[in-house]
């Protein structure tokens, strides 16, 4: 049986429900990773947890408390897994929200807050232990296809007439993040964004099947590829399950 010391170290954020929750399972199912559970909230964090652990899957995992919105968190994060760790394999940048409480001020900052500028400190925190990984390490920041400039303006998108200015705009901002951090810390640390689609969770009122969303589990399988290398050559790019999106 595999140790933590030779799996493959995995953090995600956001990951105490929806697709972070889904996508820890999935890699332990596999038996070969050590999930860091990222989680805001240590009430439900520790609830995925012991979820999680009594499904008796060969992989394992712990609670990492973080808070994107806050740098002492982070910083308390990254110092703990260089504590009992010393390195990391892969960095997934999930948690966000859709920002939907008024005032439209307050919901711009609420979007890029936690969309674009969390990934990006989180990113910056964590790249020196990345950089001590020897398996292939690296960031794949959760994005969306709403974010794409192109599709905004394609009245043939299925999503051009959705509004939402605060969220399109954080996760065009998510995009440069990307860009500047696959250059930065590139070729060594490969940098992607993907967006899984429309999916189940609680980001907003209408991710639920009813409103046509797929379940975690649909969204999670191709994520899963590029965090196991099989899009390499797309790295640096906004990937979706079956391809690309324009910026």
């Amino acid at each position: 049986m595999a140790t933590i010391a030779t799996k493959r170290l995995v953090l995600i954020t956001g990951a105490n429900g929806g697709i972070g929750f889904e996508l820890a399972a999935q890699l332990m199912k596999k038996g070969s990773y050590h999930v860091l559970l990222g989680s805001r909230s240590l009430e439900k964090g520790n609830a995925a947890v012991t979820e999680l652990q009594s499904r008796e899957l060969p992989g394992s995992v712990e609670l990492l408390e973080i808070d994107v919105t806050n740098d002492d968190t982070i910083e308390r994060a990254a110092s703990s897994v260089q504590r009992n760790h010393g390195k990391l394999d892969i960095l997934v940048n999930n948690a966000g929200i859709s920002a939907m409480s008024p005032p439209f001020r307050q919901q711009m900052r609420d979007a890029f807050d936690t969309n674009a500028t969390g990934p990006a400190c989180m990113s910056i925190a964590f790249a020196h232990l990345l950089r001590k990984s020897t398996a292939s390490p690296r960031i794949v920041n959760i994005s969306s296809g709403v974010g794409s400039i192109a599709r905004r303006l394609d009245t043939s998108s299925p999503m051009y007439k959705a509004q939402h200015i605060q969220y399109r705009a954080s996760k065009t901002a998510l995009s440069m993040v990307t860009a500047c951090h696959f250059v930065e810390f590139g070729p060594e640390i490969k940098v992607f964004a993907y967006d899984p689609g429309f999916t189940v969770s609680s980001l907003g009122p209408h991710n639920n099947i009813e409103s046509g969303a797929r379940s975690a589990a649909d969204s999670v399988m191709p994520l899963i590829d590029v965090l196991e290398g099989k899009r390499d050559d797309e790295a640096g790019k906004l990937l979706h399950n079956t391809g690309v999106y324009p910026w």
